[in-house]
């Protein structure tokens, strides 16, 4: 499936703005792979997506979508209470905390009908019979995964490759099931043991993800028996990616931590540390989307006010050490140095 890339580094999927056409063009023509984000998007906005993309790429390119989860029937009132708190700082009202499947069957038709060819899934697995749609217009399945029994999951509903992501990684946890009295989700796995665990039991591509900022890690995941190294954070600060500027900020300054919460989305995620994440994360349901919902305005708010102390500040562990530029140049020096870390591996010989 990667075997035709000239480099396998693949630009993650990040929703919410990061993720352009021309980024995933970019790294295409780098050597590369990109994914598009279908998730916040609507249909309208996707299908615009997909064909710039297509156009700009030759049709080399995939697709990520959110697979819809069961509604949660927690009692949101406080967390409202706590957001309508930085709604004020910032003149606006918190947005209304609805669920919705972010229009996932339309989602669907559309890279069905646009024969997208990879389209991976996040949140969960697609049906079986979803992932045969895929299939029949000549596409493929990926599915990201954060356990070795997702990894089962995905493999038995028809997956073509697993994206395996460790905790290490910046953004959303791909976890199928939010468990509430975790601030994690769920079993936490660093991104060697879980590619080594789930190797042991799948001989399907592995996609690994979580921290890859340097070519040594692509060079280290590879050797670990994965496929491909998609990384996300290594891009963010790129020329063509379309992350907000206080975002870029904070990452070119460091010196923040990261760490999960729900308070942004109702779902773990790891992000820089900011006041909505020190203040809200301890009181923040697993309820997704309908914080996701209930936040927008705030954050849009502060974006616009250039103010990064109540936005998702999405990034893996290691984002002081990416770099800006162009994604050219990033793909580049992540080929040169994934070079001298197989050169250095010379005494095992």
């Amino acid at each position: 499936m990667f075997e035709d890339l000239e480099f396998p580094v693949i630009a993650a999927p990040m929703a919410g703005g990061p993720t352009t056409p021309e980024l995933v063009a970019a790294v295409t023509a780098a050597g590369g792979f990109g994914f598009l984000a279908g998730g916040y998007l609507s249909v309208a906005a996707l299908d615009e997506q997909i064909s710039r993309t297509a156009e700009l790429t030759g049709g080399r390119f995939g697709v990520n979508l959110f697979v819809p989860g069961s509604k949660s029937a927690v009692d949101l009132t406080d967390h409202r209470e706590r957001m309508v708190t930085e709604a004020l700082r910032y003149g606006v009202e918190p947005g209304e905390p609805v669920w919705d499947d972010d229009e996932y069957p339309a989602k669907l038709d559309l890279v069905v009908r646009h024969r997208v060819p990879l389209v991976s899934f996040t949140f969960g697995a697609p049906t079986s019979a979803e992932a045969h749609r895929v299939h029949e217009c000549g596409g493929r399945v990926a599915v990201t995964i954060t356990s070795p029994d997702e990894a089962d999951l995905a493999a038995a509903r028809g997956a073509d490759a697993l994206v395996v992501q460790g905790f290490e990684a910046g953004g959303h946890r791909g976890l199928f099931t939010d468990d509430a009295t975790n601030p994690a989700g769920g079993e936490q796995y660093g991104l060697l043991a879980l590619l080594r665990l789930v190797a042991a039991r799948t001989s399907l591509p592995l996609i690994a993800a979580g921290g890859l900022v340097h070519g040594a890690d692509v060079a280290a995941v590879l050797a670990a028996g994965a496929a491909a190294a998609q990384l996300g954070t290594a891009f963010l600060q790129t020329n063509e990616a379309g992350t907000a500027s206080a975002q870029r900020r904070a990452l070119a300054e460091g010196g923040r931590l990261t760490a999960f919460t729900r308070a942004f989305s109702g779902r773990p995620a790891r992000g820089l540390v900011n006041r909505v994440l020190s203040d809200l994360s301890a009181h923040a349901p697993a309820a997704y989307p309908q914080l996701h919902h209930l936040s927008k305005p705030i954050r849009a708010a502060a974006a616009r006010a250039d103010d990064p102390e109540a936005m998702s500040l999405w990034a893996g562990q290691t984002y002081p050490l990416a770099a800006d530029g162009s994604a050219a140049s990033v793909v580049e020096r992540l080929r040169a140095e994934a070079k001298a870390a197989v050169e250095r591996l010379d005494r095992l010989r």
